[in-house]
């Protein structure tokens, strides 16, 4: 199935129905008054995230949603029926933007999450509510009120913890094959992945997490070269990035240089990427003698001067892949430590208020 991750749709919401003018008309009783009903609401425009669905490859075929009109108000005090809602499913981590105004206006991120796009319409009102005591039988009603209309740009972000970055033939599906049951297409020519993966790295109870791989970059993604920078909003809500590197190029080019290309594209893409952790895994050590591995590594990190945790892996060889993710497990560990220590001052305790406690 080809992956789709942005789409445009229609949302038109049902319009109120409308309110009756009707008289009661009963044997022996000459002035009935008005009895016209309100109509009915129109039915509203829900969005709701499916964790069973993982592109949004359907919008292609059906752009257009719309839900049904309000019924009218009928006599007798009769309401109009209101109209049924339209429920669209999404992919969790679809992100609703209005065309109109270029406004995010929701990010579904769980299962089941609902969200309403689009207001029906409210019911009119029948005669019964225009009876005064100088007007006992009013001929006006008003009409139903119509229903939102909206063009939205879906966009969908994949759930992530880690993304993998890089540039194209550095090896991320490959490590991304060797950490977890993941299987993308892995070949020797430039990009081999045209869409994203996501693969779930499990380290033993309770100890995971999930992985991105996207497409390659390289320079000039940001001006459309390759394929361009679309994909790198998947990785927009990871909490780390893996930065691969091929160590030993066949072409010979410069890795510190390649790695310097992917900074300048997360920088022209979104800034705060580049403020987020980042650690750089050297891959293909195989392809060099052992004894040369580990100075070739420091060369690079010394040139780049990179402060942030580095490692010297071969995915295809599964060397020292699983070390990383050991450390990625840490990484997130001592995050939800930090967290925790943040959430264990209660509002009433009395260190918070400057007062020594009573002993």
């Amino acid at each position: 199935m080809k992956f789709v991750d942005e789409a445009n749709i229609k949302v038109q919401a049902g319009d109120g129905g409308n309110g009756c003018i009707s008289f009661r008309r009963e044997k022996f009783i000459p002035f009935g008054g008005p009895d016209g009903g309100d109509g009915g609401f129109g039915g509203s425009v829900w969005l709701v995230a499916d964790e069973g669905l993982n592109t949004l490859v359907d919008f292609r075929h059906q752009r257009s949603f719309k839900a049904k009109r309000g019924e009218n108000g009928m006599g007798s005090q009769m309401y109009g029926k209101g109209g049924e809602d339209t429920t669209i499913r999404v992919p969790v981590g679809t992100m609703i933007t209005n065309v109109d105004t270029d406004e995010v206006i929701g990010d579904l991120t769980a299962h089941g999450q609902r969200m309403l796009v689009a207001q029906g319409g409210k019911g009119g009102l029948g005669n019964i509510h225009f009876k005064t005591s100088v007007n006992r039988a009013p001929r006006k009603a008003t009409p139903g009120t119509p229903g939102e209309a909206r063009e939205l740009k879906l966009e969908l972000r994949l759930l992530a913890d880690v993304g993998l970055l890089g540039f194209p033939n550095a090896g991320k599906s490959t490590f991304i094959r060797a950490v977890s049951a993941a299987t993308p297409r892995v070949a020797d020519y430039p990009f081999t992945t045209l869409h994203p993966n996501l693969g779930v790295v499990s380290l033993g109870t309770d100890q995971s997490f999930v992985i991105a791989d996207i497409p390659g970059l390289i320079e000039g993604a940001s001006e459309g070269a390759g394929l361009g920078i679309q994909f790198l909003r998947h990785v927009a809500r990871t909490s780390l990035l893996l930065h691969i590197v091929d160590i030993a190029p066949i072409d010979g080019s410069d890795v510190a240089a390649q790695v310097r290309a992917i900074e300048q594209e997360l920088q022209k893409f979104n800034p705060e990427l580049l403020e987020r952790p980042r650690w750089l895994v050297l891959n293909k050590a195989d392809m060099l003698a052992e004894d040369e591995r580990q100075a070739v590594a420091e060369k690079i990190v010394a040139e780049l001067d990179w402060t942030q945790p580095w490692f010297l892996v071969s995915a295809i060889a599964r060397e020292n892949t699983m070390a990383v993710c050991q450390q990625v497990q840490r990484f997130f560990e001592s995050q939800r430590e930090a967290s925790v220590e943040r959430t264990d001052m209660l509002p009433n305790d009395v260190r918070l208020r400057g007062e020594e406690p009573q002993g």
